[in-house]
């Protein structure tokens, strides 16, 4: 089964020449490309499997937090990236669910999605190591070095109830359906998701889900021999 994609960037040559490059890959099926203004709109047509995202300008990384929010089925890579702490750390913290360095070859792209799809981040050593740092840094509830937003908003615990919440967000469910999953009323469920985004000081619960998600990729890419910081939990 051929990977659905779309390709969204604000320079037509950049989406067409990219289409065209992976349209003749064996796997991938090239939905069609899109600039950035029109994106949601086209996501919501097209339900792609990946959405790969041009990141080359700075000013592109803001706008993909409502992208992701938009489209919270579909996976958004990054392509075009110079691998900085920085916008590592920015395009993470945005939900993204990986990158392609701008100095990467046509098969490489190909390759990250396909690893992107297995939930895995293909990554340098020197940026697991960053997000290492990060993780670690949110874990202890400590301040964001590098201003991308603190996760744990200042160190206040998810509650269980928080996150199992947050898993069935990203399932698709509506507050009703998690409710009566639950056993709970909607307007609990309401409480808790607006609890959770006041902690991850985001203000969409699809945003929340991605910080979360976020944090999860962040420790799964560490290498073996590093420690583990794991989000804080209550008891509850």
């Amino acid at each position: 089964m051929k990977l659905r994609v779309l390709v969204v960037s604000n320079v037509r040559v950049v989406r067409e020449g990219l289409s065209l490059i992976l349209a003749q890959r064996g796997g991938v099926d090239v939905l069609g490309t899109v600039d950035l203004l029109h994106a949601g709109d086209r996501c919501a047509q097209l339900h792609p499997d990946v959405i790969l995202f041009d990141a080359a300008r700075q000013d592109n990384v803001e706008f993909v937090k409502d992208l992701v929010a938009s489209a919270p089925h579909s996976k958004v890579v990054a392509f075009g990236v110079k691998e900085t702490d920085e916008e590592i750390l920015a395009l993470a913290a945005a939900g993204t669910a990986g990158y392609v360095r701008e100095s990467a070859e046509s098969g490489a792209v190909v390759r990250v999605l396909e690893q992107v799809m297995c939930d895995e981040l293909p990554c340098s050593p020197r940026a697991a190591a960053s997000l290492y740092r990060h993780v670690a840094v949110l874990s202890q509830g400590g301040n964001d070095p590098v201003g991308v937003g603190n996760g744990h908003a200042g160190g206040m615990p998810l509650s269980r109830r928080e996150l199992q919440i947050a898993h069935l967000i990203d399932c698709g469910l509506t507050n009703k359906q998690i409710g009566r999953r639950l056993g709970i009323e909607a307007a609990t469920v309401k409480n808790h998701v607006h609890n959770l985004c006041e902690k991850l000081k985001v203000h969409r619960r699809g945003e929340a889900v991605a910080r979360i998600r976020v944090i999860s990729r962040g420790l799964a890419a560490l290498p073996a021999s590093a420690p583990a910081a794991h989000p804080t939990l209550e008891a509850s």
